[in-house]
Order: structure tokens, then C-alpha cells, then sequence
């Protein structure tokens, strides 16, 4: 059944990953010597962060999933600590309700190379400041569900493993490869043409045969309200937008980027 460790005291040290430090510290807890730690929320996202070759470090649960919904995660995580108490204390603990039933705290690993990712991609997305963890969550699962071969972030994008993101996620950015990038215009470089999704008077339709023509293409989203960078645009080989009616301007981008993966990974 595990290393089952009834929970004593909500303030013992041990207890700190999943309480007393931010997510933004967990990220960089041993910097510079080596990569932090995240939190897999769900036995659904951390089976997934399990096959993806991530370390389990502790694992915080309702008792009742002991022998229910977490059995499948405890069975693979050996010996690691296993933390659980009634669940008014583990909202104590935590701050929040465990409505998912659990919480993996894991190892990261390092980020590859954006060549690495690049080198036999056909079709991949940039993420250019998105900062909203539901949105990009929901990215990434658009990405997983229409075989985006690759994801980059740009700086300023929020953090793929944070709890929010991989949850929404259902665990597909475990699934996707992806790293951080400078700025969009570094795929160039690896012979990508890039499709900037903005919204300008000579854009094309997303549905445009040209584009699907493209053997190797970068499909470009902005942050929440403000878009793309004026530069990115600028800089893109293509300006691309959604048709949309009633007055509709634009979409949400998480819902944009659904859209445009599923038609811009149409083979011709």
C-alpha cells in the first residue's frame, strides 16, 4: 500500500512543499545546483508526469483515495513518502480544497534545447507572453489533441508545470515537448515560416490553402487582451485571423488557438 504517513503535525517541515512554499519557489527551491520541484494535482495528471519519466518526491492525499482513485500512482511510486489526513486538516495544510484528491509533489527536469524540439517538427506553436495558467493549460491540450509537434514559450509566458496549468492541461504538458524561447522571431532560424494570429485588415483566414502549404510553420498567439507584440507581427511571414460573426472581434486565446491548430494541421 505505500509509505502511508499519518499526518501529526501540519507544521513538520517535510510538509512545506505543499504549504509554506509558492509555486514560483518551488520552481527554483535548488537553484542554481539543479532543477526545483512541481506539484502534479490529480491522479489522472500525475500518472501522465509518471510516464513522462518524472521523479516523485511526496505524495499529499485525501484517506479515502488510498485505496480508490490514487491506488494507480501509489503502485508506481515505490517508497515515497505518502501524507494524508482528514480533509480539514489537509485544507489547513494546503489552503484550498483537494477537489481533485491529491497532490504529487515531483522533480523537474531540465528544458531541451528549442533545436532539439525543432529539428523534425512540421508543426509547432509559440506562446508569446501568455500568462494566464487556465489559458495556457488549455493550450497545450489543444496542441496535444490536434499534434502540434511542439510548444515554445516566450518570456513572460507563465510556467507549463505550474498546478493550474498542468491540471487544465490534463496532463498533456507532459506530453508535448516544449522549452522557453527569447522571443518568437527565434524560429526563423530552424527554417520555420511563422503565422501570426492578429487582427489586421490583410490578414488570411486562418482556412487559407497557403498556409497548409507551408511544409514547416510556427502558429503564433499573444497574451490575454493586449495580443502580439507590434515587433512579432511585423516581423511574421503571415498575419492570420478567424473569421467571426455578430460583431465578434476576437476569441478568447485558448479557444483561438483551437481553431487555428485544427486548421492549419490539415495535410493538403
Amino acid at each position: 500500500m505505500g509509505n502511508v504517513i499519518e499526518i501529526a503535525d501540519i507544521e513538520a517541515p517535510e510538509l512545506q512543499v505543499f504549504s509554506r512554499l509558492t509555486e514560483a519557489e518551488l520552481m527554483h527551491l535548488y537553484e542554481p545546483k539543479k532543477e526545483g520541484l512541481f506539484i502534479a494535482e490529480s491522479p489522472n495528471v500525475a500518472l501522465r508526469a509518471l510516464d513522462a519519466g518524472y521523479e516523485p518526491v511526496a505524495l499529499l492525499l485525501e484517506r479515502k483515495h488510498i485505496e480508490g482513485a490514487a491506488a494507480p500512482v501509489i503502485a508506481r511510486i515505490g517508497n515515497v513518502p505518502v501524507y494524508t489526513a482528514p480533509i480539514p486538516e489537509l485544507k489547513k495544510l494546503t489552503g484550498f480544497e483537494l477537489t481533485r484528491g491529491i497532490l504529487l509533489a515531483m522533480k523537474r527536469k531540465p528544458l531541451p534545447e528549442p533545436e532539439d524540439l525543432l529539428q523534425n517538427a512540421r508543426r509547432v506553436a509559440v506562446f508569446e507572453r501568455v500568462m494566464n495558467p487556465t489559458n495556457l493549460g488549455a493550450l497545450f491540450r489543444s496542441a496535444a489533441a490536434f499534434e502540434i509537434d511542439a510548444v515554445l514559450l516566450t518570456e513572460g509566458s507563465s510556467d507549463p508545470l505550474y498546478r493550474r496549468s498542468a491540471r487544465v492541461s490534463m496532463g498533456t504538458v507532459f506530453q508535448i515537448p516544449w522549452t522557453f524561447i527569447h522571443d518568437a522571431d527565434t524560429v526563423h532560424a530552424f527554417g520555420f515560416r511563422t503565422a501570426a494570429m492578429a487582427l489586421r485588415e490583410d490578414a488570411l483566414d486562418v482556412s487559407d490553402p497557403r498556409l497548409k502549404k507551408e511544409p514547416r510553420l510556427a502558429i503564433v498567439l499573444g497574451t490575454e487582451g493586449d495580443g502580439l507584440l507590434p515587433k512579432t507581427i511585423h516581423s511574421a511571414d503571415f498575419t492570420v485571423r478567424i473569421p467571426m460573426a455578430h460583431g465578434v472581434d476576437s476569441l478568447n486565446v485558448a479557444a483561438a488557438g483551437a481553431v487555428a491548430f485544427y486548421e492549419l494541421t490539415k495535410r493538403e
